[in-house]
């Protein structure tokens, strides 16, 4: 079904939302809001019956739904005081008022046309827009275009699932396959900043695919990559680089975005701007860079007060900053939990708003809790390597050190170009020591050191497994290293703070710790 109203056409089969045929960011609870009015346009909709359709008649605050309300009317071009399409009824709830012709079926309305080079250049959209074309089919053999074509629709459909991106339909994108159009144009046509190109070569039983990312607004080229596999079973071989790509290019972008909020007014910066920046900051894994993100995520929070994103992200960091000995742990938990929660009453389909309620469950040391969050996570968003390692760092806190190392590489696959790159080898190298690999941890370690030097995780876990080496003089150095990083770390602090479930595993670690000289 699609509703025109004005220069809109919202698109419930493929939902979408766009503005003379201009995609339109839009969240899924947003999205399902306005729906529901304009089906519904012939009555006032009442808050209650909003609450029971949208958040399925869970406890939503009002300031959740007035929020949402908000981006509502945000999104389809009307105010708060304007109130020309979703009018607000005193006591009674709310109804859209707009003018609406629906279209079904056979009559349907193509909501970007067929792109032809003659079309006016669109605005871009508020939010960040993608385009993955077809992946061009190198191979002389013409057959294997499905190949080629399953890679770029797999990634189409995986880009989507990160939500905060707006991502060209596959219809539309396809639309190039086989042309020779400058990306410039492409990306008038469609309406996108960035765009993703590749190509597949098959010989027998290899093939070769290149993929790159380009800031068509600024001729940059973001990221590029070449996998070379053995072709045992083609469609695991397909899913694997499309999640290795998916994985790549997610912070690849939001950098981009950072880059691009950079260069902002202070005045012009929107909730999206201040996620953008604190991320930025929060991938810096320093005292001083993590408290810079938290100002940001809560400036982004005062702006929407309902930003699952934001608020998940700032439930992370919280817990990180007192993780690493930078805050007291007993202070932070309820305020990560407080900010965790209400990311999830916010958007349950979030990922980074789980993320962050299963690291404040962590600390809670509802480990089973922990474990059911970031699993829901690595559902929403399967390729999120942060999500990943920190799942990894709460299995071996949990005593399953073997799944907890496979969850930190898993990480590192999907993205050995993160920012948080230092974080994940670290988990591994903890890991690691928890099955006394001592060597084994000290060189995770120290690839994580090698990336972050002063990554506190990665110098306590040197400074454990030097210690049960039975080196006195490495171990004696790594201390003085670790208290360098953290100065307040003791066996006491290490004993408290740190969640292990099992005694066995403490005991282990506090040792390593007294044979370096910790007291």
């Amino acid at each position: 079904m699609q509703f025109l109203f004005r220069d809109h056409v919202l698109d419930t089969d493929l939902r979408e939302l766009s503005r003379e045929q201009v995609p339109v960011a839009v969240e899924p609870q947003v999205f399902d809001l306005v729906v529901h009015l304009m089906e519904n346009r012939d009555r006032v909709v009442s808050k209650d019956e909003l609450i029971d359709k949208i958040w399925h008649g869970r406890s939503v605050s009002e300031s959740t739904l007035t929020s949402r309300i908000n981006a509502a009317r945000k999104a389809i071009g009307d105010t708060g005081a304007n109130q020309a399409l979703i009018r607000t009824i005193a006591r009674k709830g709310f109804r859209f008022v707009g003018s609406v012709e629906t279209k079904s079926g056979g009559a349907t309305v193509e909501s970007r046309g067929s792109v032809t080079p003659s079309h006016a250049a669109p605005a871009l959209p508020d939010r960040p827009a993608i385009a993955v074309l077809p992946f061009t089919n190198m191979s002389d053999d013409r057959e294997q275009d499905y190949f080629s074509d399953g890679i770029s629709e797999d990634i189409i459909t995986a880009l989507s699932k990160l939500r905060w991106f707006f991502v060209v339909a596959r219809n539309s994108s396809f639309v190039y396959k086989g042309r020779s159009v400058h990306l410039d144009e492409i990306a008038r046509e469609l309406g996108v900043r960035y765009v993703l190109e590749g190509s597949v070569r098959r010989s027998g039983g290899r093939v070769r695919i290149s993929a790159q990312l380009n800031d068509v607004s600024t001729g940059g080229h973001l990221w590029a990559e070449r996998y070379d596999r053995e072709l045992a079973d083609i469609f695991a071989v397909q899913d694997e680089i499309t999640d290795a790509i998916v994985a790549a290019i997610e912070p690849q972008l939001y950098a981009a975005e950072n880059f691009r909020a950079q260069q902002k007014p202070p005045g012009s910066l929107d909730a999206w701007d201040f996620v953008m920046r604190a991320l930025s900051h929060y991938w810096r894994v320093t005292r001083e860079d993590n408290a810079s993100a938290q100002r940001l995520l809560e400036q982004a929070i005062a702006i929407d007060p309902a930003y699952g994103k934001a608020l998940g992200l700032l439930a992370t960091s919280h817990i990180f900053g007192a993780h690493m000995g930078w805050a007291d742990m007993a202070a932070t938990v309820p305020v990560a939990e407080r900010a965790a929660l209400a990311a999830v009453e916010a958007d349950r389909e979030d990922a980074f708003a789980h993320l962050g309620l299963a690291y404040t469950y962590l600390f809670r040391r509802r480990f089973d809790d922990a474990l059911a969050e970031f699993e829901l996570a690595l559902r929403l968003n399967p390729n999120c390597a942060m999500a990943h390692a920190f799942y990894g760092v709460t299995l071996c806190y949990a005593g399953r050190w073997q799944d907890g190392d496979a969850a930190a590489r898993r990480a590192l696959r999907l993205s050995p170009r993160d920012p948080l790159a230092a974080t994940y080898c670290g988990v591994a190298a903890y890991a690691q020591f928890i099955g006394r690999n001592y060597e084994g941890a000290m060189q995770m370690a120290r690839e994580s050191m090698r990336q972050r030097a002063d990554f506190v995780g990665a110098h306590r876990v040197l400074t454990a497994a030097a210690g049960m080496s039975g080196d006195p003089l490495l171990a004696a150095a790594a201390l003085e290293g670790l208290h360098r990083a953290q100065p307040g770390i003791s066996l006491a602090w290490i004993t408290r703070e740190l969640p292990m479930l099992r005694e066995e595993d403490r005991a282990h670690y506090l040792e390593g710790f007294r044979r370096a000289g910790m007291r």
